[in-house]
């Protein structure tokens, strides 16, 4: 705990800073708009009407609507632990990747006590913490909508009915009404894990007056690296408000390897093949995969080669079915419950929450997101249980994480001579080599695999860093009153939830 002489970091009401008018005047503008596109893409689903009052605070399960102390708690083993009138938190992560970047720190803050409002943007972030947190919304400690409107009257309405403590934002997710809203309310606003690429950086300074509220009006940025830092400063936050923390995309896995669902290990119990994963891919990474694997089972030496597809999203699933059929290779899909066969070539694993369990089937890992501009997902994933990677050259969501792994051979990446999206077509020349020597050396592979395994552990400092700067600014509000955190071992407090 920091020393009771620490600055207070509460400011009067005055010092909050309001958007710029047009920015304002834009966000009034958009917002009919948003409410039609947000009905049309939702019609289609039965919690529809769930969705559209969520995201313009007509509706929300209000926090003083859970049970009472004594008539719900939490329970491991023979402790129980009572958290109803323990301080809230807000947490916003925008989709599947922030949800399961921040799932760490969530579940420490819930062992300790802290009741989380979570809130995401994608319907794909919003299944994940469905699964993810399963127990934590049952028991009603967790709490979950999809995220407001950036509109003042929204937020009013939505930080009334939650009534946070204090509101934590995962990487690069801010919006300027709400920032000014929390802290003109006294609410503190962390950013954690802030990361802020160079094309990110360069948008954000195209609004300056804009992007220049919202860092007067966080609390606190945790960065997780000396750019991001270095940028957010340039963009006008105080020197003092910004702290640096080591990437939280190394803990997602924590330190334990993950069992197999029963279902999987039935499925490949008897499967002595080579077998490689193109996980988390997007539209024109399927392609390249099945072309990788179409090489590969025209070699002597990896003929038998199982390629385990997994597409990002599944609204592509049955897109991705057809490219496979269309390619002429043999495939088994995951959702219909079809068994592998001696002839699949490809197992299309088109169900959701099952991604770490291709990982660590697998013997070579090629990470989605990479091949074509979307920034690169996260590599930490395959390499915390053991399985060497490879990735395409658009990794700018995650590129200290992949240089740390690629300088310790547990990362192979692809190397542009540009940065277009056409030149994500060449990208096979670079990587398939990687993959046909780990799949056909396996010793290689699993060297490189130990050598990624290793370096995780070694950062799983990462989590206790960020989770000592939240404590840190939490104790500096007279109408906190922080839970103790076992900063030694978060471990041995965090909830542990589905996987």
């Amino acid at each position: 705990m920091p020393s009771s002489k620490s600055p207070r970091l509460l400011p009067p009401i005055a010092n909050a800073i309001a958007p710029p008018w047009y920015y304002r005047a834009a966000i009034g503008t958009l917002k009919p708009l948003y409410r039609l596109q947000v009905h049309k893409r939702s019609a289609a689903r039965d919690n529809y009407h769930d969705e559209v009052a969520e995201r313009f605070g007509s509706a929300y399960r209000k926090p003083s609507q859970l049970p009472s102390i004594g008539q719900a708690s939490t329970q491991t083993g023979t402790q129980t632990n009572t958290w109803t009138d323990a301080p809230l938190l807000w947490c916003h992560a925008v989709s599947l990747g922030e949800t399961n970047t921040v799932a760490p720190l969530l579940d420490v803050l819930l062992g300790a006590g802290y009741r989380i409002w979570l809130t995401n943007t994608t319907q794909t972030g919003h299944a994940r913490t469905q699964k993810r947190f399963a127990e934590a919304l049952a028991s009603g400690q967790m709490q979950h909508s999809y995220v407001p409107v950036d509109a003042p009257t929204v937020i009013k309405q939505f930080l009334a009915h939650v009534q946070p403590a204090a509101a934590l934002f995962v990487e690069t997710e801010l919006w300027a009404n709400t920032l000014y809203l929390l802290n003109k309310q006294h609410i503190p606003s962390i950013l954690v894990n802030g990361r802020l690429s160079e094309a990110s950086f360069t948008r954000y300074q195209k609004i300056a007056k804009v992007s220049a509220s919202m860092m007067h009006n966080l609390t606190c940025i945790i960065a997780q690296d000396e750019q991001s830092a270095t940028r957010f400063k340039a963009l006008g936050a105080p020197a003092e408000k910004v702290k640096i923390g080591r990437s939280l995309k190394w803990v997602i896995n924590g330190n334990t390897k993950p069992s197999l669902p029963e279902s999987i290990q039935n499925a490949f119990a008897t499967i002595d093949r080579p077998i490689w994963v193109a996980a988390s891919t997007h539209e024109g990474e399927e392609q390249i995969a099945l072309d990788w694997q179409q090489q590969l089972l025209q070699d002597a030496k990896s003929a038998d080669a199982l390629l385990i597809l997994v597409p990002r999203h599944p609204e592509r699933f049955d897109a991705a079915a057809q490219m496979v059929q269309a390619s002429g290779l043999s495939v088994a899909r995951r959702s219909l419950k079809e068994s592998i066969q001696p002839s699949t070539q490809v197992y299309l694993a088109d169900t959701m929450g099952e991604l770490m369990a291709w990982y660590q089937l697998a013997d070579v890992a090629l990470v989605g997101g990479s091949l074509v501009d979307v920034g690169g997902h996260n590599p930490v994933e395959p390499a915390g249980v053991g399985t060497p990677v490879l990735m395409g050259s658009y990794t700018y969501s995650c590129q200290e994480v992949v240089d740390e792994l690629a300088a310790v051979g547990a990362l192979q990446q692809a190397t542009a001579a540009t940065d277009t999206r056409a030149d994500y077509a060449t990208a096979a020349e670079h990587l398939y080599p990687q993959l046909f020597a780990w799949l056909t050396q396996p010793e290689r592979a699993i060297a490189a695999g130990q050598a990624g395994a290793q370096l995780t552990e070694m950062r799983q400092s990462a989590l206790t860093d960020q989770l000592g700067i939240i404590d840190e600014v939490l104790t500096q509000y007279s109408h906190i009153t922080p839970l103790p955190l076992n900063l030694a071992d978060p471990a041995a407090t965090a909830v542990k939830d589905a996987p």
